[in-house]
């Protein structure tokens, strides 16, 4: 056999064709995927995070999107498009005010502990809400604290962020407009000023927690 027809067989696959594989396998999986996960799934030799970034250029402005959650990507619906959706997306497990609130505490403090969760709303954290938050698995234990008792922490999940259509946490609606909503009362949060700029750190879908 000819040395260079004996080297082509180690190549890689051409760009286009591992724009296909990866769009094949995003396709075919619910959850996002990472491209540690997709490098394991391809061909020797393939560039995932080169294709990613060709395909999400190719989806753009259409009904699909090629979308990053956290450190996984995944094909989403265009967020224009979302009403069409609206039946099959229904949440019919409602959440209970103190669950809305916990859960927005631990987003924009995350990584929090219970006692600075019961501090910031200012009641105690029953187990059955935490509880409720991990079975949807929209928050995940994190690191110990490095201090007395080295207690748990929370931080949001990338279900949940998927579920909301976000990026990352940065992506969180403000905390003016969550106040504004009535789900969170108008104290400052422990270690912040009462201002405006603190609202404004982050913007996003102000209909995050209504759904």
């Amino acid at each position: 056999m000819d040395t260079g027809e004996e080297q082509s067989l180690f190549d890689a696959p051409p760009m286009g064709e591992q724009e296909r594989m990866v769009e094949a396998i995003l396709f075919a999986t619910a959850e996002p995927v990472t491209v540690a996960e997709l490098q394991a799934r391809m061909p020797h030799g393939c560039d995932p995070a080169e294709a990613l970034v060709r395909l999400r250029k190719r989806y753009q402005g259409r009904g699909v999107n090629l979308v990053r959650v956290g450190d996984a990507w995944a094909m989403r619906t265009a967020p224009d498009l979302g009403f069409l959706m609206r039946r099959e997306t229904v949440e019919t497990r409602k959440l209970s005010r103190a669950a809305i609130e916990t859960l927005a505490i631990i987003a924009y403090h995350q990584p929090v502990t219970r006692a600075e969760i019961e501090e910031i709303r200012g009641v105690a954290v029953s187990r059955g809400t935490i509880d409720q938050l991990m079975e949807l698995e929209w928050i995940r234990l994190g690191r110990r604290r490095m201090t007395p008792g080295r207690p748990v922490t929370f931080v949001v999940t990338e279900r949940f962020l998927d579920h909301f259509g976000l990026e990352s946490a940065r992506d969180l609606p403000g905390l003016k407009e969550l106040r504004a909503a009535g789900l969170l009362d108008s104290r400052p949060l422990p270690g912040q000023a009462a201002t405006s700029e603190d609202d404004d750190a982050m913007t996003g879908q102000s209909e995050l927690f209504e759904d």
